[in-house]
């Protein structure tokens, strides 16, 4: 968990984050916020998966199971585990951690699709941003990031590791460090912190940016030695 810049904090939407913005944000070490039209969003889609899950017809991920078992109905005491297991279930990653800058990049991009207030989930789902270990494989790529974005909500529970500094630490240690607590999922929100591709993508972006910055020198480079000739 890097130390934040002392610059003002970012508004951030859901919409209009551009590329440069997403460098300033990540490699500048920016605090980002929600901005109160975003909290509305999603505390209004919040509101209609409460109601849908409180209900016994079917919703895909919030009353009933995934994938094969999405015919098997969930009671309305199990739907906070049925959150909790899915996340435990898909925290299967291998390798060596990503980097500050990728973990960085993951949360603002995840955050920025709750942002949009389509997901079902409340607002600290977003303000719980923290720069955690992530393994650098797992990812199933199309189907989404799973295992990377699992092992990113695990820190959100009070579960998994994360970086203070240079300092690998367990999960409810980080959370304890900037005053928070362990997360208590509620209905779809397991489901919406993992079903995204915001790794390849902060991973794509920081790609991009050192293919700029390569090819800047080469024209560069190229051009001292005519300028040489």
């Amino acid at each position: 968990m890097a130390s934040p810049s002392r610059r003002p904090s970012i508004a951030l939407s859901g919409e209009g984050l551009t590329p440069s913005g997403f460098y300033e944000i990540v490699l500048q070490n920016r605090r980002t916020h929600l901005t109160s039209q975003a909290r509305k969003r999603m505390l209004t889609s919040y509101r209609v998966i409460q109601r849908a899950a409180a209900q016994s017809t079917p919703v895909y991920g919030v009353n009933t199971g995934f994938g094969k078992l999405a015919d098997q109905p969930i009671t309305l005491a199990d739907i906070s585990q049925l959150q909790v297991n899915l996340i435990r279930s898909h925290a299967a990653g291998v390798g060596e951690p990503l980097t500050h800058e990728e973990v960085r990049g993951m949360l603002l991009l995840r955050a920025n699709v709750l942002a949009r207030g389509h997901s079902g989930v409340r607002p600290v789902l977003v303000d719980y941003l923290l720069t955690l270990l992530i393994p650098s494989r797992g990812s199933v790529g199309a189907s989404g990031d799973l295992a990377p974005l699992a092992h990113l909500a695990l820190v959100l529970l009070g579960e998994g590791e994360a970086f203070i500094g240079s300092r690998r630490v367990l999960g409810r240690n980080a959370l304890a460090r900037v005053g928070l607590v362990p997360l208590h999922l509620e209905a779809k929100e397991g489901l919406s912190l993992v079903n995204g591709t915001q790794a390849m993508l902060s991973l794509g972006l920081l790609a991009l940016r050192q293919c700029d910055h390569l090819v800047d020198a080469a024209d560069m480079a190229g051009a001292l030695t005519l300028e040489a000739l």
